[in-house]
């Protein structure tokens, strides 16, 4: 159960900033589906359009990674943070941008790799290799 009120699209267009993000939100993704993480931060339209313009500048601006690629680090990502709607989110994102099931199962067996091994190496407390330092 949600913590916050989901905005419905009624209550959203009676808030002419939360309207305006939302018809952003539309155009930008060329659909009509607005999830319900922009429907409860809605109750917070500042936090809404900064949050907004944000990820559309990260996600959706000029970059260098492919689409797809940058979903997928966003489900490893989320993983580590333990965000169960952000994996499902940003799976369904990937795979909407072109992600292969063997892709998905690849990038599964990566998550699991490095939470093994980042596991270990904070276990063992290890000092990082001087090779690996960048000098400014």
């Amino acid at each position: 159960m949600a913590t916050v009120k989901l905005l419905s699209d009624a209550e959203a267009d009676a808030i002419p900033a939360v309207k305006a993000v939302f018809d952003d939100i539309r155009a930008t993704r060329k659909t009509d589906f607005i999830n319900n993480f922009w429907r409860g931060l809605a109750n917070d339209p500042a936090s809404l359009a900064r949050t907004w313009d944000n990820l559309k500048t990260v996600m959706t601006g000029e970059t260098a990674l492919p689409p797809a690629v940058q979903e997928m680090i966003y489900v490893a990502v989320s993983t580590a943070n333990g965000c169960t709607y952000c994996v499902h989110s940003h799976t369904a994102a990937a795979k909407a941008k072109g992600m292969t099931p063997e892709q998905h199962a690849e990038l599964l067996t990566i998550i699991g790799m490095a939470a093994q091994t980042n596991h270990l190496v904070t276990a063992m407390q290890l000092p990082v290799d001087d090779v690996f330092l960048v000098e400014s």
